[in-house]
């Protein structure tokens, strides 16, 4: 793995409690390439990934949250 690490935005067009992002938030933790997650109470509809470009792209990172069932899209892509 690289030291390069860029961040992409994710836009749930679903509204999540807290524990169904959690949910979706370790699913992206798991995946190789994946360094972080968050998001805020505030602002429930984005996911915010940070990962390492050389080992994922954003397609599998948005697959992985869209094959939970969840409707979702790349921000600013």
């Amino acid at each position: 793995m690289t030291d390069k690490v860029v961040d992409v935005t994710i836009h749930l067009d679903e509204s999540l409690n807290a524990e169904n992002r959690e949910e979706i938030e370790d699913k992206l933790r798991g995946l190789q390439g994946v360094v972080a997650v968050s998001s805020q109470d505030e602002t429930p509809h984005l996911l915010v990934v940070g990962y390492d470009p050389d080992a994922i792209d954003t397609d599998a990172i948005l697959e992985t949250v869209t094959e939970s069932g969840i409707q979702a899209e790349l921000v600013g892509m």
